[in-house]
């Protein structure tokens, strides 16, 4: 199987996990952990195709996409009872789907159009709006709000790939070196708090004077 297929189907089927695990966390039935599955599996990878103007859509030519989602929210609805912590499990799962991800919206960016710039921007949007989407369908807080480093993990992948690419290192070597720099990020922050700086908030004016 080639690198880039591969990561397109291992982004699909963690991303689905992290759907199933937050249907389980929210105690849903069975078709609750089809559609959280899904549509955090093939969320980001339809933003992407959306934004280069590629129809139909990925898993639309290949349902095996949607197959994937389907056994994995399935797997997981028979056993996430047995997890000690459905959240831990999911944050980490997350990390490696988007660490996959933003390497394969890269990949796809730059076949697509040659510019590292639309490959940084269709890398981080396939690695985070799946995310992204499960947090808003389970109504969970989302990932964005969360303290630690989360986007700029997605976009420091996929600029490590499209880097290596530009520099003309072998697909493996881009894919490998993005994946491992995005998920050495994520994890860090994971298991560090890792964060960038944040904006310090004004004084807060009166509502009369704002009339």
């Amino acid at each position: 199987m080639p690198i880039l297929e591969f990561l397109d189907y291992a982004g699909v089927a963690v991303f689905a996990a992290t759907g199933a695990l937050s249907a389980s966390r929210k105690q849903l039935d069975i078709i609750g952990y089809l559609f959280l599955a899904s549509a955090t599996g093939i969320g980001g990878g339809t933003i992407r195709d959306l934004v280069l103007g590629v129809t139909p859509v990925f898993w639309v030519v290949n349902p095996n996409f949607i197959i994937v989602c389907a056994a994995v929210a399935i797997a997981v609805f028979l056993t996430s009872h047995l997890l000690e912590s459905r959240y831990r499990l999911l944050v980490w799962l997350d990390a490696m789907g988007l660490s996959a991800y933003c390497v394969m919206g890269a990949a796809k960016g730059l076949a697509a159009t040659g510019s590292p710039i639309v490959a940084l921007v269709t890398g981080t949007l396939t690695a985070t709006f799946g995310g992204v989407l499960r947090d808003l369908l389970a109504g969970e807080p989302s990932v964005l709000l969360r303290p630690e480093i989360y986007v700029s993990a997605a976009l420091i992948g996929a600029s490590a790939f499209a880097l290596a690419s530009m520099l003309g290192l072998p697909l493996a070597v881009a894919s490998a070196l993005g994946v491992l720099t995005a998920f050495a990020v994520r994890g860090g922050a994971l298991r560090y708090g890792w964060m960038l700086p944040t904006g310090k908030a004004g004084p807060g004016r009166d509502p009369d004077d704002v009339m």
